[in-house]
């Protein structure tokens, strides 16, 4: 009987594409979602035996969906599917119980083995992706042992930051001074004792600042 898989993504060119990549595979696809808010109504009672999940979705980043499908299926395996080889997408899914971490462009058999490898409910991540992120998982530093409380300014740079938007992004967004964002990273990185941006995303989501 072949593996069932729900999977969420924004473009329906990409899970047309799903469709014809896992035609003739051990793995049939039997939900599939297009928003966060559909994902959820649709993950509970789902008979899906793996998630395959977009990182970038209208509504809400599929990190934050990863999060909320963690709480109501823990069980479940989520592994995240993605066109953005982001460090700190990497660290935030790690950190939140993902499976694993495929691209886009990975080749039929790469996914077809991670989704077989997560379905039985082993992790899919490279040796080299967990050392990246090792260091910044094993971190002892708590929200409570900051030298200094984030200010209200830096706890939204933090916040995006984690959220994998680089400088330029975040000035834009705060519609404040390129300069002015970095300032506050080094600011955020000297108060939460870490030593780059994937340590802090790391530490965002342990304190609850983002998921």
């Amino acid at each position: 009987m072949p593996i069932a898989v729900m999977i969420v993504d924004d473009q329906e060119v990409v899970r047309l594409g799903l469709h014809q990549l896992l035609a003739g595979s051990d793995f049939e696809i039997v939900d599939e979602a297009a928003t966060a808010s559909e994902a959820l109504t649709k993950v509970v009672g789902s008979k899906a035996s793996i998630v395959l999940l977009d990182v970038r979705l209208p509504e809400s980043d599929g990190l934050n969906l990863l999060a909320r499908i963690k709480l109501d299926r823990p069980e479940l395996p989520v592994l995240l599917f993605s066109a953005f080889e982001n460090p700190n997408f990497v660290a935030r899914a790690v950190a939140l119980g993902a499976a694993g971490y495929v691209l886009k462009g990975a080749a039929r058999e790469e996914l077809l083995t991670a989704l077989a490898t997560a379905s039985r409910g082993e992790m899919v991540w490279t040796r080299e992706e967990l050392r990246k992120v090792t260091g910044a998982l094993a971190m002892p530093r708590s929200s409570l042992d900051i030298e200094a409380p984030l200010t209200r300014r830096e706890s939204e740079v933090l916040r995006h930051l984690a959220q994998g938007r680089t400088n330029k992004q975040i000035a834009e967004d705060l519609q404040i001074s390129y300069e002015t964002v970095k300032e506050h990273v080094q600011h955020v990185l000297r108060k939460i004792g870490v030593n780059d941006r994937t340590q802090a995303a790391i530490w965002a989501v342990r304190s609850g600042l983002v998921f």
